[in-house]
């Protein structure tokens, strides 16, 4: 039997243990999806410690994984990569010994896009996501690319809906209980990751997602664009276009009429290009 000040210094190291996940020393990088210009790679692989670490690509969202491996690959060795694997797996090869030894020593690991709801279902509850977070709080960079941008939040868009039915006019309302989330892999738990965003105008349905959980920020993020979301808790665009942050926190009137159709008043919005900066704490731009 353990003794009071036994169990207290227990205590003490869980919660030393979370506090450290809590304060990640670690990059995201979250592209929103379309062509990836070298420069916007060159600053993923700066932030993974430069040419000479050790970079992971996962490419099994898209439909065809090895040709995203060599897409990406070749674009890693354009820049000066040295040490660039992938792993390709289903749920049942995820925790295999050589795909969990594959992540030693890696700095950088890096979604490709296509499908997150196979990389959900994949990875959600392995060894292997766990990890692919310690690489994150251990002060590498996790980054990914629409699909693998989708996955980064807590509750992560799916693409589909659940009342329209209607694939030739998607999303084309804000409505309560239309737009499926699922779990994502939680490295952003403070926002809503949506993707292609300004050019396939997504704001319907990530606004419909945000006023489901006004606590949230929903972050639209364009093509060619980058969030990356620092180790203090700021975001920083980097990119070609821009990224949306909506915040619902204050919002006054949340409500639906008979037709599930959202309302509300007082929704703050912010529009960040590159360069720009913003601070989840203060819930405000600040560059």
């Amino acid at each position: 039997m353990k003794t009071i000040k036994q169990l207290f210094v227990l205590f003490i190291l869980i919660t030393l243990s979370v506090n450290a996940q809590d304060k990640s020393k670690g990059n995201l990088f979250i592209i929103g999806g379309g062509n990836r210009e070298d420069a916007v790679m060159e600053r993923f692989v700066k932030l993974a410690g430069g040419t000479d670490s050790k970079i992971v690509i996962i490419p099994i969202a898209s439909g065809y994984p090895m040709e995203a491996v060599e897409l990406h690959t070749t674009q890693m060795k354009r820049i000066g990569c040295k040490h660039i694997d992938f792993l390709i797996f289903d749920r049942a090869t995820a925790d295999d010994p050589e795909n969990l030894k594959k992540l030693e020593g890696v700095k950088g690991i890096f979604f490709g896009g296509g499908d997150q709801n196979i990389l959900s279902k994949a990875l959600l509850g392995t060894k292997l996501l766990d990890l692919i977070k310690n690489v994150y709080y251990s002060g590498g960079v996790v980054g990914g690319t629409s699909a693998g941008a989708a996955v980064m939040s807590e509750i992560m868009i799916t693409g589909d809906e659940l009342i329209n039915k209607d694939s030739s006019r998607s999303f084309i309302t804000i409505q309560k209980n239309n737009v499926q989330t699922a779990e994502g892999f939680g490295f952003v738990k403070n926002g809503i990751i949506d993707q292609h965003f300004i050019i396939r105008k997504r704001a319907n349905r990530l606004i419909s997602v945000l006023l489901e959980h006004p606590a949230l920020l929903g972050i639209g993020i364009d093509e060619q664009t980058v969030a990356i979301i620092r180790p203090d808790n700021k975001l920083e665009a980097y990119g070609e276009s821009t990224i949306m942050i909506f915040d619902a926190a204050k919002a006054k009137n949340i409500k639906t009429n008979s037709d599930g159709l959202l309302s509300a008043s007082d929704i703050k919005m912010h529009i960040l290009q590159s360069g720009q900066i913003f601070d989840f704490k203060k819930r405000a731009v600040i560059k």
